[in-house]
């Protein structure tokens, strides 16, 4: 919470919104501007989660999440559906993550049926299921990193 506070005081204001930490990431880039994806994610915490949900009036699955996100930063037109959005991007590994990047997991027997877009610091914010609101989550949680499928970085054309 305390760094959504510190995020919103700085969009504000108008400073530059920065990764977690100055080593999270090395990538500049407009997902880590005011109006960038990573902004328009930790707009969305605490929104409830719905079933085929994308608009933050409304609520988010996981990927209704996500496709807001890019649609609303980047204009970007994402597939609805996990799986699909596992196919936009270019494949990162674990230790290649940096802020923005889409992370995916097995949450049903099915690989690829859940995606979060990764914060910096092993953290990532996602729309976990029925009854939960969008909040973040640790990539180093048990949970989490038993059902890890692989991450995929969405790069604006410019």
């Amino acid at each position: 919470m305390k760094h959504k506070l510190l995020f919103l005081c700085a969009l504000f204001v108008g400073a530059s919104f920065a990764p977690l930490s100055a080593e999270s990431s090395s990538r500049k880039g407009p997902d880590m501007e005011p109006n960038g994806p990573l902004a328009h994610a930790m707009l969305a915490l605490g929104t409830p989660y719905r079933f085929g949900g994308k608009s933050p009036l409304t609520g988010f699955d996981c990927s209704g999440l996500i496709t807001h996100v890019f649609a609303q930063a980047w204009g970007l037109t994402l597939p609805h559906g996990a799986q699909a959005q596992s196919r936009v991007g270019v494949r990162v590994g674990i230790r290649e993550l940096e802020p923005g990047d889409l992370v995916f997991y097995n949450t049903r027997n099915r690989p690829y049926s859940h995606v979060g877009i990764y914060l910096g610091e092993g953290r990532f914010i996602h729309a976990p299921r029925p009854g939960q609101r969008v909040r973040m989550d640790s990539l180093e949680s048990p949970y989490w990193r038993a059902r890890f499928n692989g991450a995929r970085r969405v790069i604006l054309a410019v």
